[in-house]
């Protein structure tokens, strides 16, 4: 792999779409409050003012952050890895695993950093229980050094969708 950050071929789109919203609807709704907050007046004293230029410097420093991440990440097709992995984890797996200690299983998907969302279970490629995970296959058991103690798992299944 090269020296240019991992990203899913789903993860790029997802923050393409992002950045054309912030660039199509919320830039022009924040250059208008800025312009009718500047209608009230003062603007030292102006709170509408104020809000709107912090909402403003957000959305175009989130702009930089999409556009440069989009531009520098290597783009990756997960079904195309995944027909040369098999049942070896790498970059873009979705694992099932078995929580040995919770008695439970948990399913993740490997992604790049940018494109991590524990709440859809999207891990960073860099967090712990990934690179614990990489190199693994099916059946392997793992143990995960985490902040909150060590956690054991068992790879169920890895799938490349």
């Amino acid at each position: 792999m090269s020296g240019r950050p991992p990203m899913t071929a789903t993860g790029a789109e997802r923050l393409k779409e992002e950045l054309k919203e912030l660039k199509q609807v919320q830039r022009p709704k924040i250059t208008q409050a800025i312009a009718e907050a500047r209608e009230h007046g003062d603007l030292k004293e102006n709170a509408e003012y104020h809000a709107a230029r912090e909402q403003q410097s957000f959305c175009e420093g989130r702009i930089q952050e999409l556009e440069g991440a989009i531009s520098n990440a290597e783009v990756i097709d997960v079904k195309t890895v995944g027909a040369n992995a098999g049942s070896r984890i790498v970059f873009g797996a979705t694992v099932e695993l078995y929580d040995i200690d919770e008695e439970k299983d948990v399913t993740y998907q490997i992604v790049g950093d940018l494109e991590a969302d524990i709440k859809q279970n999207r891990i960073a490629v860099s967090s712990p229980i990934a690179r614990a995970l990489i190199g693994k296959n099916e059946g392997d058991e793992v143990t995960v050094v985490a902040p909150g103690g060590d956690r054991e798992y068992e790879i169920v299944s890895v799938k490349y969708i």
